[in-house]
Protein backbone atom coordinates (compact mmCIF):
# COMPACT_ATOMS: atom_id res chain seq x y z
CA UNK A 1 0.00 0.00 0.00
CA UNK A 2 0.98 3.58 -1.03
CA UNK A 3 0.55 5.67 2.12
CA UNK A 4 -0.51 9.19 1.41
CA UNK A 5 0.47 10.31 5.07
CA UNK A 6 3.79 11.73 6.65
CA UNK A 7 5.89 9.43 8.31
CA UNK A 8 5.71 9.09 11.83
CA UNK A 9 2.13 10.74 12.13
CA UNK A 10 1.32 7.66 14.60
CA UNK A 11 4.66 7.42 16.44
CA UNK A 12 4.32 6.39 19.77
CA UNK A 13 0.44 5.53 19.16
CA UNK A 14 -1.02 2.01 20.34
CA UNK A 15 -4.17 1.21 17.87
CA UNK A 16 -6.28 -1.97 18.46
CA UNK A 17 -7.87 -2.68 15.09
CA UNK A 18 -10.76 -5.51 15.49
CA UNK A 19 -11.19 -8.10 12.90
CA UNK A 20 -7.50 -7.47 11.41
CA UNK A 21 -6.78 -10.51 10.12
CA UNK A 22 -8.50 -9.89 6.38
CA UNK A 23 -10.17 -6.81 4.59
CA UNK A 24 -10.21 -3.47 5.93
CA UNK A 25 -8.68 -4.53 9.05
CA UNK A 26 -5.50 -5.91 7.44
CA UNK A 27 -5.49 -2.50 5.45
CA UNK A 28 -5.67 -0.41 8.05
CA UNK A 29 -3.33 -2.37 10.63
CA UNK A 30 -0.69 -2.26 7.67
CA UNK A 31 -1.22 1.84 6.81
CA UNK A 32 -1.15 2.64 10.70
CA UNK A 33 2.05 -0.40 11.47
CA UNK A 34 4.16 2.03 8.68
CA UNK A 35 3.22 5.44 10.16
CA UNK A 36 4.72 4.21 13.55
CA UNK A 37 2.07 2.43 15.44
CA UNK A 38 2.55 0.06 17.77
CA UNK A 39 -0.55 -2.51 16.40
CA UNK A 40 -2.88 -5.25 17.93
CA UNK A 41 -5.14 -6.91 15.90
CA UNK A 42 -7.63 -9.23 17.06
CA UNK A 43 -9.57 -11.85 15.27
CA UNK A 44 -10.80 -15.55 15.54
CA UNK A 45 -8.67 -17.31 13.16
CA UNK A 46 -4.98 -17.33 13.83
CA UNK A 47 -3.79 -18.45 10.78
CA UNK A 48 -4.72 -14.86 8.77
CA UNK A 49 -3.50 -12.58 12.04
CA UNK A 50 -0.50 -13.97 11.57
CA UNK A 51 -0.97 -13.09 8.10
CA UNK A 52 -1.44 -9.77 9.01
CA UNK A 53 1.33 -9.57 11.71
CA UNK A 54 4.04 -10.39 9.55
CA UNK A 55 3.34 -7.61 7.08
CA UNK A 56 2.56 -5.15 9.79
CA UNK A 57 6.22 -5.97 11.47
CA UNK A 58 7.57 -6.00 7.67
CA UNK A 59 6.86 -2.02 7.84
CA UNK A 60 9.03 -2.14 10.63
CA UNK A 61 6.45 -2.26 13.54
CA UNK A 62 5.45 -4.06 16.43
CA UNK A 63 1.92 -5.87 16.21
CA UNK A 64 0.30 -7.95 18.74
CA UNK A 65 -2.04 -10.97 16.78
CA UNK A 66 -4.39 -11.98 19.35
CA UNK A 67 -7.63 -14.51 18.44
CA UNK A 68 -10.71 -13.32 20.06
CA UNK A 69 -14.65 -13.94 19.43
CA UNK A 70 -15.79 -10.16 20.06
CA UNK A 71 -18.84 -11.60 21.02
CA UNK A 72 -17.55 -12.81 24.40
CA UNK A 73 -16.69 -10.19 26.89
CA UNK A 74 -14.32 -12.70 28.73
CA UNK A 75 -12.49 -12.89 25.48
CA UNK A 76 -12.03 -9.26 25.10
CA UNK A 77 -11.21 -8.59 28.81
CA UNK A 78 -8.41 -11.34 27.52
CA UNK A 79 -7.46 -9.49 24.57
CA UNK A 80 -7.23 -6.09 27.08
CA UNK A 81 -5.09 -7.70 29.45
CA UNK A 82 -2.76 -8.65 26.79
CA UNK A 83 -2.87 -5.75 25.44
CA UNK A 84 -2.16 -3.75 28.52
CA UNK A 85 0.89 -5.70 29.50
CA UNK A 86 2.55 -5.49 26.00
CA UNK A 87 2.62 -1.99 25.41
CA UNK A 88 0.68 -0.26 28.57
CA UNK A 89 -1.80 1.01 26.81
CA UNK A 90 -4.32 1.74 23.76
CA UNK A 91 -4.88 5.25 22.34
CA UNK A 92 -6.90 4.07 19.35
CA UNK A 93 -10.05 1.62 18.54
CA UNK A 94 -10.76 0.57 15.45
CA UNK A 95 -14.23 -1.49 15.60
CA UNK A 96 -13.94 -3.04 12.38
CA UNK A 97 -15.21 -6.70 13.19
CA UNK A 98 -18.40 -7.97 11.37
CA UNK A 99 -20.40 -9.60 9.50
CA UNK A 100 -23.15 -10.48 7.73
CA UNK A 101 -25.52 -12.08 4.63
CA UNK A 102 -27.67 -10.84 2.68
CA UNK A 103 -31.42 -12.45 3.15
CA UNK A 104 -34.76 -10.96 2.27
CA UNK A 105 -36.49 -9.74 5.41
CA UNK A 106 -39.72 -11.97 5.42
CA UNK A 107 -36.93 -15.31 5.60
CA UNK A 108 -34.46 -13.88 7.81
CA UNK A 109 -34.60 -16.79 10.97
CA UNK A 110 -34.53 -15.94 14.59
CA UNK A 111 -30.93 -17.64 14.83
CA UNK A 112 -29.41 -15.33 12.16
CA UNK A 113 -30.62 -12.03 13.12
CA UNK A 114 -29.48 -12.79 16.69
CA UNK A 115 -26.07 -13.71 15.33
CA UNK A 116 -25.46 -10.22 13.44
CA UNK A 117 -26.84 -8.50 16.49
CA UNK A 118 -24.18 -9.80 18.48
CA UNK A 119 -21.62 -9.44 16.26
CA UNK A 120 -21.85 -6.36 14.81
CA UNK A 121 -23.69 -4.46 17.39
CA UNK A 122 -23.20 -6.19 20.84
CA UNK A 123 -19.30 -7.30 20.32
CA UNK A 124 -19.14 -3.41 19.05
CA UNK A 125 -20.21 -2.00 22.66
CA UNK A 126 -18.26 -4.75 24.71
CA UNK A 127 -15.24 -3.65 23.02
CA UNK A 128 -15.49 -0.20 23.20
CA UNK A 129 -16.58 -0.70 26.51
CA UNK A 130 -13.63 -2.45 27.90
CA UNK A 131 -10.85 -0.48 26.21
CA UNK A 132 -12.77 2.57 27.05
CA UNK A 133 -12.78 1.54 30.79
CA UNK A 134 -9.17 0.33 31.40
CA UNK A 135 -7.27 2.35 29.46
CA UNK A 136 -9.00 5.29 27.41
CA UNK A 137 -10.96 7.12 30.37
CA UNK A 138 -8.31 6.58 33.38
CA UNK A 139 -5.28 8.15 30.92
CA UNK A 140 -7.78 11.01 29.33
CA UNK A 141 -7.58 10.21 25.84
CA UNK A 142 -8.50 8.16 22.85
CA UNK A 143 -9.80 8.51 19.91
CA UNK A 144 -12.54 5.20 18.74
CA UNK A 145 -14.02 4.68 14.98
CA UNK A 146 -16.68 2.52 14.45
CA UNK A 147 -16.84 1.26 10.75
CA UNK A 148 -20.50 0.67 9.97
CA UNK A 149 -22.38 0.51 6.56
CA UNK A 150 -24.36 2.36 4.10
CA UNK A 151 -27.46 2.47 6.11
CA UNK A 152 -28.48 6.32 5.00
CA UNK A 153 -32.06 5.08 3.35
CA UNK A 154 -32.16 2.05 5.31
CA UNK A 155 -30.45 -1.32 4.22
CA UNK A 156 -32.60 -3.60 2.04
CA UNK A 157 -31.62 -7.23 1.74
CA UNK A 158 -29.79 -7.04 5.16
CA UNK A 159 -32.38 -5.92 7.13
CA UNK A 160 -30.18 -7.35 10.11
CA UNK A 161 -26.95 -5.39 9.90
CA UNK A 162 -28.89 -2.17 8.77
CA UNK A 163 -30.24 -2.49 12.52
CA UNK A 164 -26.73 -3.21 14.52
CA UNK A 165 -25.06 -0.79 12.05
CA UNK A 166 -27.91 2.00 12.54
CA UNK A 167 -27.33 0.92 16.40
CA UNK A 168 -23.58 1.52 16.33
CA UNK A 169 -24.14 4.56 14.28
CA UNK A 170 -26.39 5.99 17.52
CA UNK A 171 -23.09 4.68 19.83
CA UNK A 172 -20.87 6.86 18.13
CA UNK A 173 -23.32 9.99 18.37
CA UNK A 174 -24.05 9.07 22.06
CA UNK A 175 -20.35 8.77 23.58
CA UNK A 176 -19.34 11.94 21.68
CA UNK A 177 -21.13 13.63 24.08
CA UNK A 178 -20.88 11.48 27.38
CA UNK A 179 -16.82 10.86 26.70
CA UNK A 180 -15.84 14.11 25.77
CA UNK A 181 -15.38 14.90 29.55
CA UNK A 182 -12.51 11.87 29.16
CA UNK A 183 -10.91 13.49 26.15
CA UNK A 184 -12.25 10.80 24.06
CA UNK A 185 -13.96 11.25 20.42
CA UNK A 186 -15.74 8.80 18.44
CA UNK A 187 -16.55 8.74 14.75
CA UNK A 188 -18.30 6.17 12.29
CA UNK A 189 -17.29 5.80 9.08
CA UNK A 190 -20.08 4.34 6.43
CA UNK A 191 -18.49 2.15 3.36
CA UNK A 192 -20.64 1.64 0.75
CA UNK A 193 -19.86 -2.24 -1.25
CA UNK A 194 -15.60 -2.53 -0.78
CA UNK A 195 -14.30 -5.30 -2.53
CA UNK A 196 -12.99 -7.41 -0.17
CA UNK A 197 -11.98 -10.95 0.78
CA UNK A 198 -15.84 -10.16 3.04
CA UNK A 199 -17.61 -9.33 -0.16
CA UNK A 200 -16.03 -12.07 -2.37
CA UNK A 201 -18.77 -14.05 -0.78
CA UNK A 202 -21.53 -12.41 -2.39
CA UNK A 203 -22.92 -13.96 -5.75
CA UNK A 204 -20.65 -12.38 -8.67
CA UNK A 205 -24.54 -11.00 -9.95
CA UNK A 206 -25.38 -9.26 -6.98
CA UNK A 207 -21.73 -7.74 -6.70
CA UNK A 208 -22.12 -6.36 -10.11
CA UNK A 209 -26.24 -4.92 -9.49
CA UNK A 210 -23.84 -2.95 -7.02
CA UNK A 211 -21.47 -1.80 -9.33
CA UNK A 212 -24.17 -0.60 -11.40
CA UNK A 213 -26.29 1.06 -8.87
CA UNK A 214 -23.63 3.00 -7.69
CA UNK A 215 -23.06 6.58 -9.15
CA UNK A 216 -19.44 6.48 -9.63
CA UNK A 217 -19.93 3.12 -11.18
CA UNK A 218 -17.07 0.83 -9.60
CA UNK A 219 -16.72 -0.88 -5.87
CA UNK A 220 -14.28 0.81 -3.33
CA UNK A 221 -11.10 -0.71 -2.17
CA UNK A 222 -10.03 -1.74 1.35
CA UNK A 223 -7.43 0.78 1.06
CA UNK A 224 -9.56 4.01 0.31
CA UNK A 225 -11.13 3.23 3.32
CA UNK A 226 -7.94 2.27 5.49
CA UNK A 227 -7.12 5.14 4.27
CA UNK A 228 -9.86 7.60 5.81
CA UNK A 229 -9.83 5.15 9.06
CA UNK A 230 -6.59 6.40 9.18
CA UNK A 231 -7.12 10.14 8.47
CA UNK A 232 -9.95 10.21 11.02
CA UNK A 233 -8.09 8.45 13.54
CA UNK A 234 -5.51 11.11 13.66
CA UNK A 235 -4.69 14.12 15.57
CA UNK A 236 -5.15 15.94 13.00
CA UNK A 237 -8.53 15.01 12.90
CA UNK A 238 -9.06 15.99 16.39
CA UNK A 239 -12.25 18.36 16.16
CA UNK A 240 -13.88 15.60 14.31
CA UNK A 241 -16.50 13.33 16.64
CA UNK A 242 -19.97 12.55 16.83
CA UNK A 243 -20.29 12.40 13.17
CA UNK A 244 -20.53 9.58 10.27
CA UNK A 245 -18.19 9.72 7.05
CA UNK A 246 -19.88 8.05 4.00
CA UNK A 247 -17.68 6.52 1.88
CA UNK A 248 -19.70 5.13 -1.40
CA UNK A 249 -18.97 6.37 -4.17
CA UNK A 250 -22.42 8.54 -3.72
CA UNK A 251 -24.48 5.29 -3.45
CA UNK A 252 -26.36 6.52 -0.38
CA UNK A 253 -27.86 9.86 -2.23
CA UNK A 254 -28.96 8.31 -5.53
CA UNK A 255 -30.30 4.59 -6.72
CA UNK A 256 -31.66 1.42 -6.18
CA UNK A 257 -29.27 -0.80 -3.13
CA UNK A 258 -31.82 -3.89 -3.97
CA UNK A 259 -33.72 -4.55 -6.48
CA UNK A 260 -37.45 -5.12 -4.90
CA UNK A 261 -39.72 -7.80 -7.10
Amino acid sequence: METIFRGGLYADDVVLITGGGSGIGQATAIEMGALGAKVAICGRRQERLDQTAAAVTATGAECLAHTCDIREPEQIAALVDAILARFGRVDVLVNNAGGQFPVTAESLKPKGWDAVIRNNLSGTWYVTQTVATRSMIPQKHGRIVNVIANIARGFPGMVHTGAARAGVENVTRTLAIEWAQFGIRTVAIAPGVIRSTGTDQYPPELLEAARVRTPAKRLGTVDEVAHAITYLASRPASFITGATVYMDGGASLWGDTWEIP
